[in-house]
């Protein structure tokens, strides 16, 4: 019964991750326009791209543990 609930939070989870990392805009999206590539070189990178990579490592470290439980109990 634990497995079984471990593996749907699990598979949740995975889901929300990967939706995170496709939501993220590429590393040269501000590159094209003059005031991109301004801001991005001086490094005010803010709101949705922040949030969403704080989230990406948070969702990425429990990816990592939930892996691990996992494996020892299976």
């Amino acid at each position: 019964m634990l497995n079984t609930v471990l593996t749907i939070i699990y598979l949740v989870l995975c889901v929300i991750l990967i939706a995170s990392v496709l939501l993220q805009s590429g590393r040269s999206a501000g590159l094209g326009a003059i005031a991109g590539g301004a801001q991005s070189l001086v490094g005010k990178k803010k709101g949705l791209d922040e949030k969403l990579g704080k989230l990406t490592t948070y969702l990425a470290v429990g990816f990592m543990l939930f892996t691990i439980v996992l494996v020892v109990i299976n």
